[in-house]
């Protein structure tokens, strides 16, 4: 009996190359499977495409792309029983990096095609417009006004930079509102939020460094201080692993969140909106392999 494996693809994921996606359609079909692949044409086509491949009960998903890629293609997965394998093509690769999957294109298969499925935990993030599951993080505040300020072009050229030019543009004109956050029953003020369902964060990073896909609950940072120098010293904080330390930060670990104030959004590094919202664990809401 032959398996089908379904393969989506995002080609503008900044390292998609021509040569990449054939090798990996090569490898998939020598394993003997019956393979079907779809590339996505805008946002939000990974997801309903993913959607469309769960009603006939392929052997597995696998999402070609980056965090933004694989935050559709889990959307388009969620709560059902098709396992979901990640194949890194993206700028930051940062699910990739969380669950040690590495960019060689065959050693990734091998994992996604051949390693038991797990089933892991998401977050949930509600707002009066919309919904939707995320499998790394939400930044709320100065993450969400970065990841909102990026410019697309750029970043399709200079990945991670586009990043970094558009932190430092919001740090040059960054005025936040303070946020009235309540974590489960306690309230706490501050002006931004990264709220942490994996522990890595832009990379190798990591903010909420206990947090993991494995643990149904969240672990959230608020920063309290809307201070240039002080935004400055919490970036210094979380590059040297010492963030937790400092007085001004506060770091608990729940499973339900609520946001109010005025802010920007970002959920898996693509942005989401604004608050109000309120942010919540869902165990068991997805299988992935690694």
């Amino acid at each position: 009996m032959s398996y089908l494996v379904a393969l989506i693809i995002n080609p503008v994921a900044k390292n998609t190359t021509k040569s990449k996606v054939q090798k990996a359609i090569d490898y998939i079909k020598s394993k003997g499977f019956n393979l079907e692949v779809s590339y996505t044409k805008k946002t939000g086509d990974a997801e309903y495409i993913a959607k469309e491949y769960v009603k006939n009960s392929p052997h597995i998903i696998i999402a070609a792309g980056g965090d933004g890629t694989f935050n559709e293609v889990i959307n388009g997965c969620v709560f059902s029983d098709i396992p979901v394998g990640i194949l890194p093509f993206g700028t930051t690769n940062v699910l990739a990096k969380e669950l040690n999957i590495p960019k060689n294109i065959k050693d990734a298969l091998n994992i996604a095609l051949y390693n038991k499925p797990n089933y892991v935990s998401l977050g949930k993030i509600e707002s009066s417009l919309k919904s939707r599951y995320f499998v790394l993080m939400a930044g709320i505040g100065y993450d969400g006004e970065a990841v909102y300020g990026i410019n697309q072009t750029i970043k399709k050229f200079s990945g991670k930079g586009s990043y970094i030019l558009s932190g430092i543009k919001t740090l040059l004109s960054y005025k936040p509102d303070i946020l009235t956050i309540k974590i489960d029953g306690t309230t706490y003020y501050g002006y931004s939020i990264i709220v942490g369902n994996a522990s890595k964060y832009g990379g190798n990073f990591k903010i909420t460094p206990d947090a993991s896909l494995l643990k149904n609950n969240l672990y959230t940072c608020i920063f309290c201080s809307n201070k240039k120098l002080d935004i400055i010293r919490y970036i210094g904080g979380i590059i040297t692993n010492n963030h937790l330390r400092f007085k001004d930060i506060i770091y608990t670990v729940s499973n339900k969140i609520e946001i109010k104030g005025k802010a920007r959004v970002q959920i898996d590094g693509d942005y989401y909106g604004t608050t109000p919202i309120k942010i919540s664990s869902e165990k068991d809401a997805v299988k992935l392999v690694f």
